[in-house]
């Protein structure tokens, strides 16, 4: 059995997404801080929420207050999104290199079956997506999400 043919080829796209994601989600952890993160989210939902709330009652004055404190909410969320680009600068000329190689290597093979879909996914605005793309996008989203929670990097909301 060949590592370009199912099962091999999934399990290898699976391991590949999960190594992939653990690293990401470790390199994430090392550059953040979570703490400061949630608080600093919670900061800009609050602000927004209030925003918004003032904005639907008319409330010029408390409108005017909050917009003072734009400047800063707009520097929040400037690190925030900077905390997360570092990781994805450290990932990107890695993954583009591995995709270099797996793009040909599993060209035109069928990398994984889901019951009821097949190997390919025909969407709408899309067109057809290989098991390539899907499969290791699945898995992706699967462990990124897991690696997220056991780092402490996202909370489960109540």
């Amino acid at each position: 059995m060949s590592m370009q043919e199912i099962p091999l080829s999934t399990l290898l796209m699976f391991g590949l997404a999960a190594s992939i994601s653990l690293l990401t989600s470790l390199v994430n952890r090392l550059f953040t801080d979570p703490g400061k993160s949630k608080a600093s989210r919670k900061e800009i939902s609050e602000w927004n929420s209030q925003l918004r709330k003032a904005q639907k009652a008319g409330d010029k004055k408390t409108v005017e207050k909050l917009m003072k404190k734009q400047q800063y909410i707009l520097q929040l969320q400037s690190k925030m999104s900077w905390q997360q680009l570092k990781v994805s600068l450290i990932f990107i000329i890695p993954l583009l290199i591995i995709w270099q190689f797996l793009g040909p290597f599993f060209y035109g093979k069928d990398l994984a079956y889901l019951p009821g879909v097949g190997a390919v996914i025909q969407l709408p605005l899309l067109g057809v997506i290989s098991s390539l793309i899907w499969w290791y996008m699945l898995s992706s989203f699967f462990f990124g999400t897991m690696f997220s929670h056991v780092f402490g990097l996202i909370e489960v909301s109540n």
